[in-house]
C-alpha cells in the first residue's frame, strides 16, 4: 500500500474486510500461500499477459523462481502440501499481495488480491453458479454497483473441437494455440486451405520423405540435433507435415461460427446449438443452460449478463466456465474481478488424481480506485 494516504489505507482495509467477511460466512478457510513460487507453472500455463509481466529470478542453486503474479497457483500448491487426499473437498479464501510489471492504469507492481478457490466440489454446475454469486456478493458488500458480467466457456470450444472431423494431430495443435488468438487464426486458415498448399523452409525436406521414416531420413543424412528439440520431436514434426500433404482441407465453418458468438447470455443458447449437433458439443450446450438456471436460482439475473465465445483465452489453465466482472468509469470499463474452472491445474502441479477446481479473484486496488 505504498504511496497511499492514511485515509486511503483505512478505506482499503474496510473494503477488504467487507469482502473477506462474505467469504468467511460462506465457509471458506483463509490461508496465506507463499509469496515466492517456482516460476515454471506460471510461465507455462498462465497466459501471455501474465508471462510477460512476472518478476522472475534465480536462487543461488540456479532454480528459477518468481514473485507470485496471482494467488491461484500458490493456493493449489498450498492445498497439495497440506492435505492427504487432494480430491477431498476443500474451500479456501485469501487476501494478500501479488506482483506484476505494470502495463496499464490502476495496475501497480504490487497489488492486493482477494479470492476463493474451491477444490473437489461434487456438483460442478452448482459450484460454478455459487462462485459467481459469492464474487458478486463480495463486490456489492464493498460498495460496488452497476456490475457488468461477461461469461465464457472454454469447455464449449474443447467439445466442439472434439466433435469436428480432423486428424488428432490438428486437434492437438489447435487446442495448443487457442490461447494465442493470432497464431490460432493462422493455423486454422492453413488447415482450412489445405496444409499442402503452404510452402515453408522445410517443405523441400518433407517432399523427400515419401516411403521413408522421418527418423531414418534424418539419420541417413547425418543431421544432428541442435537447440532444445530432441531427435524424436523433430522426427515426429516432419512425419506430421508429410501426413498433412494428403489430408483433406478442414471444414472450419463450425469453429468460425462458434468463435463469432457474442451477445446476451440468455439469447445465445439457440446460436450455440446451431453450430454443431454432435454429442460432446450438445452436452456442453446443455451444461451452459443448466448453469444459467443455477445462476438464476441463486437470485442473480442472467438477463443482464453477456456471453462471449472468445472470452477465457487469456489464462491457459482454464478448462470450462469463466467469467469477468467490470465497472464503467469515465475512462472506460475496468475489470475488477474474474474467475473460472481449471480442472487440470492440480494434476499439472503433481496431484496423483484429477481434482475439479474453480476460483475467483478480486483486484482490490482497482476496486478501491473505481469506487473512489
Amino acid at each position: 500500500m505504498a504511496g497511499k494516504s492514511s485515509s486511503e489505507r483505512l478505506a482499503l482495509e474496510r473494503q477488504n474486510a467487507a469482502i473477506m467477511a462474505v467469504f468467511e460466512r460462506a465457509g471458506f478457510d483463509q490461508i496465506a500461500p507463499d509469496i515466492i513460487q517456482p516460476a515454471d507453472i506460471f510461465l507455462e500455463r498462465s497466459g501471455e499477459d501474465i508471462r510477460a509481466r512476472t518478476f522472475v529470478f534465480n536462487d543461488p542453486e540456479g532454480h528459477e523462481l518468481c514473485l507470485r503474479p496471482d494467488l491461484t497457483v500458490p493456493a493449489c500448491r498450498y492445498h497439495l502440501s497440506h492435505v492427504e487426499n487432494p480430491a477431498a473437498e476443500a474451500k479456501y479464501s485469501y487476501l494478500g499481495p501479488a506482483f506484476r510489471f505494470p502495463d496499464e492504469r490502476l495496475s501497480p507492481q504490487e497489488f492486493n488480491q482477494a479470492g476463493l478457490e474451491w477444490f473437489g466440489a461434487g456438483d460442478a454446475i452448482a459450484a460454478e453458479a455459487r462462485m459467481l454469486k459469492l464474487c458478486i456478493s463480495a463486490l456489492e458488500a464493498a460498495g460496488a454497483t452497476g456490475l457488468k458480467v461477461t461469461l465464457g466457456d472454454v469447455g464449449l470450444f474443447s467439445a466442439l473441437l472434439n466433435d469436428t472431423e480432423m486428424p488428432d494431430r490438428w486437434r492437438r495443435r489447435l487446442r495448443h494455440q487457442f490461447w494465442r488468438p493470432q497464431a490460432f487464426r493462422a493455423l486454422l486458415s492453413t488447415f482450412a486451405a489445405g496444409p499442402s498448399s503452404k510452402r515453408t523452409s522445410i517443405s523441400s525436406v518433407v517432399d523427400t520423405l515419401k516411403n521413408s521414416d522421418a527418423a531414418a531420413w534424418l539419420d541417413k543424412h547425418n543431421i544432428s540435433v541442435a537447440g532444445t528439440r530432441t531427435l524424436e520431436e523433430i522426427s515426429e514434426r516432419l512425419a506430421e507435415k508429410y501426413a498433412d500433404r494428403s489430408q483433406s482441407p478442414l471444414n472450419s465453418q463450425a469453429i468460425e461460427n462458434y468463435l463469432g458468438i457474442d451477445g446476451a447470455a440468455l439469447d445465445v443458447p439457440l446460436l450455440l446449438k446451431a453450430v454443431n449437433g454432435a454429442e460432446a458439443y450438445k452436452s456442453a450446450c446443455n451444461a451452459y443452460e443448466q448453469r444459467l438456471d443455477s445462476i438464476e436460482d441463486l437470485g442473480l439475473n442472467p438477463r443482464r449478463f453477456k456471453f462471449s465465445a472468445n472470452f477465457g483465452r487469456e489464462i491457459e489453465y482454464y478448462t470450462g466456465f469463466v467469467f469477468q466482472i467490470e465497472v464503467d468509469t469515465k475512462d472506460g470499463p475496468v475489470a475488477i474481478a474474474g474467475g473460472g474452472r481449471y480442472d487440470e491445474l492440480l494434476s499439472d502441479l503433481g496431484s496423483p488424481q484429477k481434482v475439479p477446481a474453480i476460483g475467483c479473484a478480486i483486484h482490490t486496488e482497482r476496486l478501491q480506485a473505481v469506487l473512489a
